[in-house]
């Protein structure tokens, strides 16, 4: 069991997953991505699982976030195809957002970059008092995918999106709540009962209710127009930042805990 990268139990039509990385943090490795994704679209088949708990393994992390050492740097000559496996990751995150029955985000550790993303892609998020989170891409000199910050804006709303994007920061205690990172803060001895009651409380509820429930609501976020230009547009400045001296220095001063510094070119 300790060489899986994913951990799945399931009791009472509740489903575990613990990414189990814990020496990594948990962050996501294109194996553990992959591995996730599948689990979804097998439970989201098998229609006998009414609520998903994600988590992480360890106590320090529920996740770190995706390999930084993965990103491209300006002289990559596969820049274009590094930025194509940042589709398996949306892929991922689409599979959680679209599972049929509502996913909770046991957070029991930090939740940085796509690890916070992934937080945001549950359904309800309940967190130990004493976690971390924060969404560090204009640090390391990356425009984070328009997808991403849509969902952002979706959960959290314009104001705390830009807020969290354009400063980096780190947050802790009762401003994640304030920010809307997290539904609700217990004790990390209280963490695993508060989660798995309010689970089984929504497991008891109708399957179908359950279901259409979440269908309509994510039809209604989905009803917002998207203006193919302004994707377009959206798309192309998020490669031109690949691309881009600052994140090469951004990558090699997070991999050599520094300061960087950028020129902004």
């Amino acid at each position: 069991m300790k060489n899986q990268i994913l951990l799945t139990e399931i009791s009472n039509n509740v489903c575990t997953l613990t990414l189990n990385r814990p020496q990594k943090k948990n962050s996501l490795s294109p194996q553990l991505v992959e591995k996730l994704r599948e689990t979804f679209a097998e439970l989201a088949a098998e229609d006998t699982v009414r609520a998903v708990i994600v988590r992480g393994a360890g106590e320090q992390a529920f996740c770190s976030g995706y390999d930084i050492g993965s990103l491209p740097t300006r002289d990559a000559p596969d820049v274009d195809e590094k930025l194509k496996t940042l589709n398996p990751v949306e892929a991922l995150f689409n599979a959680v957002v679209k599972y049929p029955y509502p996913v909770i985000g046991m957070l029991n550790g930090l939740a940085f970059g796509a690890g916070c993303e992934l937080s945001v892609c549950c359904d309800i998020r309940i967190g130990a008092d004493t976690i971390r989170m924060g969404m560090p891409p204009v640090r390391l000199g990356l425009v984070y995918p328009w997808s991403g910050l849509q969902r952002f804006i979706q959960v959290i709303g314009l104001r705390n999106t830009r807020e969290i994007f354009f400063t980096a920061r780190t947050y802790q205690g009762q401003r994640l709540k304030e920010l809307g990172l997290v539904d609700y803060l217990v004790s990390p001895d209280e963490l695993e009962s508060f989660t798995y009651r309010m689970a089984g409380e929504i497991a008891a509820n109708a399957p179908l209710a359950l279901k259409g429930t979440k269908r309509v609501l994510n039809l209604l976020l989905e009803s917002v127009a998207r203006d193919s230009q302004n994707l377009s547009q959206a798309e192309a400045i998020t490669r031109e930042a690949f691309l881009s001296e600052d994140l090469k220095e951004g990558r090699l001063a997070f991999l050599e805990k520094r300061k960087p510094q950028f020129k902004g070119r």
